[in-house]
């Protein structure tokens, strides 16, 4: 399936509240964990302009749910791979 990235000027952004991204942040952890990615310091920054920043970096949250979005198909793509039963 193809998916483009979600861009930082997506106006569905400004609809995600500090608790939504910290949900989203914490899912990142969990899933990224599988993959050798940890993200110790990952936590909310600041809204700008209506949207709320991610602290790695200052990215905007739209970077936290593209990477999501990214791991969740690799963990699909890994559950598909796996033999029946094991």
């Amino acid at each position: 399936m193809n998916r483009y990235p979600m861009q930082p000027t997506d106006p569905r952004i400004r609809a995600y509240t500090e608790d939504h991204i910290l949900t989203f942040l914490a899912e990142l952890h969990e899933r990224g964990r599988k993959f050798g990615l940890i993200f110790p310091s990952a936590t909310t920054d600041r809204t700008l302009d209506g949207r709320m920043l991610v602290c790695f970096n200052t990215a905007p949250a739209s970077t936290l749910l593209n990477l999501l979005t990214l791991l969740l198909d690799a963990d699909r793509d890994r559950d598909r791979e796996r033999p029946c039963g094991s």
